[in-house]
């Protein structure tokens, strides 16, 4: 089948998952223990009248399967709900909270694959020599240190210590200088920017460097040890070319699976991250929304991370056959 329709019949597929998540979602949020309306009027002074008719408003005395029936109705129109602690839509606190989640993610994107490619090659050109052994302590250390530790050590080193980095806020570059009483042009804007996002992005990526260092190596290896790379060296081709056009491109099929099914493991330690470093994003909304018994914001939230991810595997399988041309949409031979 074609480009066009396997994607659609990947989003198809796609459906029963979302809608999955949707059901265990609201089960585990609805059957917590606590009332969010009394937590919203906690500190103030409020008879039983007044909680009934705030339940009867956002329809917490109907019937738990009522009320995953209507949610659900709303949801196909495109209608998160109504956050019960705020009061405010949940569609309007998701998207004033997406940007900086999203800037923090694919920073720390960024930051894994451009570390951990180079330094995964270079591990298997110089394998078991101490370059190869420095490379697979690091990686060991990256993949067992939680995200959020590695943060705190950051801000205590870096941050308090020495002082050459901030430990909390992120500043944000779509705001522009207009936005900051302390921030004149477009250059100390974007430079401020990166200095106050990069301890949390290397706390955010490490772990993702380390899992794509590891593979990467791994992969180099066996590609260097490849028929077609011990021929091209007996005909004399040099051993960058052979790094470059054939061991390498070889390689990179398991990179792209890591780096789409770690998207999940990436948006998850960005809760923690968000809530170490102070950051305002989906992470630290959704910790809020938990603490909070906000129903309808536990469910917009884990909606938008689980069609992130769906959407991230879905593109992770498109972009093998740009780099296997003997990957195929799914056609019989």
């Amino acid at each position: 089948m074609g480009l066009l329709r396997y994607t659609l019949y990947r989003l198809v597929q796609a459906v029963p998952v979302l809608i999955g998540i949707t059901i265990i979602t609201f089960l585990l949020a609805n059957l917590a223990p606590g009332d969010p309306v009394r937590m919203m009027l906690q500190g103030q002074e409020v008879d039983e009248e007044l909680i009934q008719t705030i339940e009867q408003r956002y329809g917490l005395d109907q019937p738990l399967h009522e009320r995953y029936l209507t949610y659900m109705s709303g949801l196909v129109q495109g209608d998160f709900g109504h956050s019960i602690h705020y009061n405010e839509p949940v569609t309007d606190l998701m998207l004033s909270r997406l940007g900086p989640t999203l800037l923090l993610v694919l920073s720390a994107y960024a930051f894994a694959i451009v570390t951990a490619i180079p330094m995964g090659i270079l591990a298997a050109t110089k394998r078991n020599e101490p370059t190869d052994h420095v490379s697979r302590i690091v990686a060991l250390l990256g993949v067992s240190t939680p995200s959020f530790w590695i943060g705190i050590m950051l801000i205590l080193l870096f941050a308090v210590q020495l002082g050459w980095f901030p430990s909390t806020g992120l500043v944000y570059p779509w705001w522009g200088p207009e936005g900051y009483d302390w921030i004149d042009t477009w250059p100390e804007l974007l430079y401020q920017t990166a200095l106050h996002l990069l301890l949390p992005m290397i706390a955010l990526g490490t772990l993702q460097m380390a899992t794509l260092m590891r593979v990467e190596r791994t992969q180099m290896i066996e590609s260097l040890q490849g028929e077609y790379v011990k021929l091209a060296r007996a005909y004399g081709v040099p051993e960058r070319t052979i790094l470059r056009k054939h061991a390498f491109q070889n390689a990179q099929l398991p990179i792209i699976t890591i780096i789409g099914l770690n998207l999940s493991t990436a948006l998850g330690g960005a809760v923690l991250i968000e809530y170490v470093f102070n950051i305002n994003g989906m992470g630290r909304l959704f910790i809020e929304a938990i603490q909070t018994l906000d129903y309808q914001l536990i469910m917009g939230i884990t909606i938008v991370i689980g069609t992130m991810f769906v959407i991230g595997v879905i593109i992770t399988d498109i972009s093998y056959a740009y780099i296997d041309p003997r990957v195929t949409y799914g056609e019989e031979e």
